[in-house]
């Protein structure tokens, strides 16, 4: 690893901004370079954990959207589920389709199944594991896409990835959040989906690795 220089350091922190380094600079004791270095792991292992939660969320909308078009299709005679022929959707969710049709046939793309499914982001299908689903969406179709786990127990764990997964966004720190934990979700939700899939992303992913070579802190690690 390079070792930077005082005037360098307070370069970074300048264009980074003390606000920023702040909560680095507190698990570091006051160190700026110590923190320096901690900033740069949570870049890495945010970016590992981004990409295992990525493999995961498209195994769930893919999931998800082929139990919605076999349920579709016997009920309706159509596949396109996101049309919503039976009403079922909330206002909300029906708004999140008109914005993904949109951007799908953006720069007159015909319109396909699979392009819309790729423009519902994660906390379309999150809700769609909600309780207000439950009775409709979860018992008629959704339920088989996870291999008989209770619909809130999944939800929970859709949720806690979700959350995770929009801290990172927000480039916000993560060295301070149970990482370990969370990818254990991720693999476990994984599971619930495909277990060859799973397999695959469990041995793909950079996260352990990463936390064992985490920087010391003044910190606890976080467990939970």
């Amino acid at each position: 690893m390079v070792t930077l220089g005082a005037a360098e350091l307070l370069v970074l922190e300048r264009r980074w901004s003390p606000e920023r380094l702040a909560p680095y600079r507190a698990a570091c004791g006051g160190d700026l370079a110590a923190a320096v270095a901690l900033y740069r792991w949570n870049a890495e292992i945010s970016a590992a954990l981004g990409t295992t939660l990525g493999h995961v969320e498209i195994l769930l909308r893919n999931a998800l959207h082929e139990e919605l078009t076999a349920w579709s299709l016997r009920c309706y005679g159509e596949p396109r589920w996101y049309l919503d022929l039976g009403g079922v959707l909330t206002d909300e969710g029906r708004r999140d389709v008109v914005k993904a049709r949109s951007r799908a046939t953006r720069d007159g793309r015909p319109e396909t199944p699979g392009r819309v499914v790729a423009e519902l982001n994660l906390g379309f299908w999150r809700f769609l594991l909600a309780t207000r689903y439950d009775a409709t969406l979860w018992r008629a179709c959704l339920h088989r896409a996870v291999s008989g786990q209770r619909r809130r127990t999944v939800h929970a764990a859709v949720s806690r990835l979700h959350e995770a997964r929009n801290r990172m966004a927000h480039h916000e720190p993560m060295f301070n959040r149970p990482v370990a934990d969370l990818r254990a979700t991720a693999v476990e939700v994984a599971g619930w989906l495909c277990p060859v899939t799973r397999d695959w992303i469990d041995r793909a992913c950079r996260v352990l690795p990463l936390l064992a070579d985490r920087p010391r802190t003044v910190l606890p690690h976080p467990r939970r």
